[in-house]
C-alpha cells in the first residue's frame, strides 16, 4: 500500500475518497436505525424518551454529511480534468445534500430539547404537536437531501465513465440508477405513494453504485492507464 501511494500520485486521492464513501454508509445506516424511537412514536416528546440515542443518531448523520462533502472535495482535483463543469456540479450537489440533511439533524436535536422541557414540567399538549412538526421537517429533509444522490450519480458517473478511472460497469450502474431514483423522489415530493417495494427497487441501484465505487477506490484505486491518471504521473 505505501509503495503504491508513493508511485501513484492519485492513489491517495482514491483512497481518501473511497474511505469517505464507506464512512457515509457506516454513519448513515446506524443513524437511521437509532432514530426509530422518535420517528415511529408521535408522542415522543411526552414519553420517557431515548435522548442519548437520538443525539448519537444526530451526530452520526452529521458525520455522514461531512463525509459526503469530503468525497466531492477529494475527487474534485482529479475529475475536473475530465470536465470542470460536471466536477463543480458534483461538489455543489454534495454541499446541497449535506446542507439539507443538516436541517433534519437540527430538527431531531430540537425534538430532544422539547422532550427535556416536557420532562422539566412544560406543557406537553402543545409541545407534542411541535415535536411532530419537527419530525415531519426531518422526514422531508431526508427525502430531498438523499434525492441529491441521483444527481451525484449522474454527474460523477459520467465523469468516471468517460475518464475510465474505474471499471465502466460501476459508473454505468450510477447512470442507470440515478434517473430511476430521481423519478422516485420527484414522485414522492409531488404526493405520489409508490409503495415500499417500488422504493426498494429505486434505492437499490444507487445503494450498490455508491458502495461499489467506495470499495473500488479504497482497495483498487484509479485505473493507472486512464489518460488523466497518466497525465498526473
Amino acid at each position: 500500500m505505501l509503495r503504491s501511494l508513493r508511485s501513484d500520485p492519485t492513489r491517495l486521492t482514491a483512497l481518501v475518497a473511497g474511505a469517505l464513501y464507506l464512512l457515509t454508509f457506516a454513519s448513515s445506516i446506524p443513524a437511521a436505525l437509532l432514530l426509530a424511537p422518535v420517528l415511529t412514536n408521535p408522542g415522543y416528546v411526552a414519553s420517557a424518551g431515548a435522548d442519548a440515542q437520538i443525539s448519537l443518531a444526530a451526530f452520526l448523520d452529521l458525520v455522514n454529511g461531512f463525509a459526503a462533502i469530503g468525497t466531492a472535495l477529494a475527487l474534485f482535483s482529479i475529475v475536473k480534468r475530465q470536465h470542470e463543469g460536471f466536477a463543480l456540479g458534483f461538489v455543489a450537489t454534495r454541499l446541497f445534500e449535506a446542507g439539507t440533511l443538516a436541517i433534519g439533524i437540527l430538527s431531531m436535536l430540537a425534538v430532544v430539547s422539547l422532550r427535556q422541557a416536557v420532562a422539566a414540567g412544560a406543557d406537553a399538549t402543545s409541545l407534542v404537536a411541535v415535536g411532530q412538526g419537527l419530525v415531519a421537517v426531518r422526514d422531508w429533509a431526508f427525502v430531498v437531501g438523499t434525492g441529491m444522490a441521483g444527481f451525484n450519480a449522474l454527474l460523477l458517473g459520467t465523469l468516471l465513465f468517460r475518464a475510465r478511472l474505474v471499471p465502466r460497469a460501476i459508473p454505468a450502474l450510477g447512470l442507470v440508477g440515478g434517473p430511476i431514483f430521481l423519478f422516485f423522489v420527484s414522485a414522492k415530493v409531488l404526493g405520489a405513494d409508490l409503495g415500499a417495494a417500488t422504493q426498494g427497487l429505486a434505492v437499490a441501484p444507487i445503494f450498490i453504485w455508491e458502495l461499489s465505487v467506495g470499495l473500488w477506490m479504497t482497495f483498487k484505486g484509479f485505473n493507472a492507464s486512464a489518460p488523466i491518471v497518466v497525465a498526473a504521473s
